[in-house]
């Protein structure tokens, strides 16, 4: 069967955890030949050992450090654009979905964190296919602050809240019930162990290693669910599998490369974006199972402070800029134009480091351009 999937991983160090994920396929009866993997490293790593792991696991894939992007950029044509992905940062995810756009074969992606490991009992390949494919009646939540915790199901036991979530949006009243979820085009999967929380819920959390105290465990977690349209929620990119058609609305903002040293909501904020350009278009996330376990290796809380914090106000207002951007939209590339404009031209003096909105409206549609670019040269997909 010829590879329908590519899945994105970014990694420094332990690119190993792909082989628990093979094995979980094998294990579920998942036909690796769908998958291409694509490992998006950099030139003090050893991209002989990845590509070799690769090639004994039987999977398809490249590896891409920092040297064959820019080869890559050059080959493709779209050298002028290469700013958009940021160097050495988490955002390199960008590259993965470029990757995606320049291969029309691939119609599913998924991403991938090296931190995490399946659950064994889970089937992650199908089940977040199966997902992809869900028709019919879900559990559907909303709040009176316009967002949905991830983790809401058992918050009155763990209090968390997920990194990127509005500090002015807790402590939310929330409601659910069963609706019809229509077209599915992202699934986001949670997470046991470390939960994905930012600096200040750590610490406040007493924990000095970047990990908080609290931990998640499968019983956290209740029905599966969409956020319900006009309900924004936090989207996290480690455990995460979407449909080609969201690309344009997709992209991993440019964080930790930029001159206010912005960091952390690259897949925040993407996942704000798609969000919008879901209610839009009439389309969902999907968000619960299948699960994986996240294996947050210990790091300095006051570390990811200081990449979190120059943007800390303006994730407080980022919703509310998109909110407000793309109503006459019919695709997810003229939505995120429209938001793209919208942070581009707009006047953000009262919030700190508020250029950086406009900063990122530019490089979205330098985005936007670029998959216009690809598109113009990229082969057509065979017939079947």
């Amino acid at each position: 069967m010829t590879a329908d999937i590519c899945v994105v991983v970014p990694t420094i160090r332990e690119y190993d955890c792909m082989r628990s994920y093979f094995e979980n396929a094998r294990e579920h009866g998942f036909d690796l030949s769908r998958l291409h993997v694509v490992l998006v490293t950099e030139d003090f790593c050893d991209t002989d050992e990845m590509e070799a792991m690769l090639e004994e696991e039987g999977v398809s894939g490249e590896v891409f450090d920092g040297s064959r992007r820019a080869e890559w950029y050059e080959e493709h044509g779209v050298k002028e654009y290469e700013h958009v992905v940021p160097a050495a940062s988490h955002a390199e995810t960008s590259f993965g979905l470029l990757y995606m756009w320049a291969h029309p074969e691939f119609e599913y992606g998924f991403f991938i964190d090296d931190d995490t490991l399946p659950h064994p009992e889970d089937d992650f390949f199908g089940g977040h296919m199966e997902n992809l494919a869900h028709e019919g009646e879900i559990e559907t939540v909303a709040s009176d602050e316009q967002w949905v915790n991830v983790l809401y199901d058992n918050v009155d036991e763990h209090g968390l809240y997920p990194r990127g979530y509005p500090y002015s949006a807790m402590d939310e009243t929330v409601e659910t019930e069963r609706a019809e979820a229509g077209d599915v085009v992202a699934s986001q999967g949670l997470w046991t162990n470390v939960p994905d929380l930012d600096a200040v819920r750590i610490l406040m959390d007493g924990d000095l290693q970047g990990q908080a105290q609290t931990r998640t465990e499968r019983d956290d977690f209740g029905e599966d669910f969409v956020a319900a349209e006009g309900n924004y929620l936090t989207v996290c990119s480690m455990n995460l599998a979407f449909e080609r058609e969201v690309i344009p609305a997709f992209y991993q903002f440019p964080m930790d490369d930029n001159p206010w040293d912005v960091g952390r909501f690259d897949d925040i904020w993407s996942g704000v974006v798609l969000k919008r350009a879901c209610d839009v278009l009439g389309t969902q996330i999907y968000n619960g199972g299948p699960l994986c376990e996240h294996n947050k290796a210990p790091r300095s809380t006051f570390d990811d402070l200081h990449n979190e914090v120059a943007g800390l106000e303006l994730n407080e207002h980022f919703w509310e800029v998109v909110d407000d951007a793309g109503a006459d939209a019919d695709n997810y590339a003229d939505v995120a134009e429209s938001i793209a404009e919208a942070l581009a031209s707009g006047e953000f003096d009262e919030y700190q480091n508020g250029e950086f909105f406009e900063y990122c409206g530019e490089y979205m549609l330098d985005w936007l351009d670029c998959l216009d670019a690809i598109e113009r040269r990229a082969p057509a997909p065979a017939d079947d």
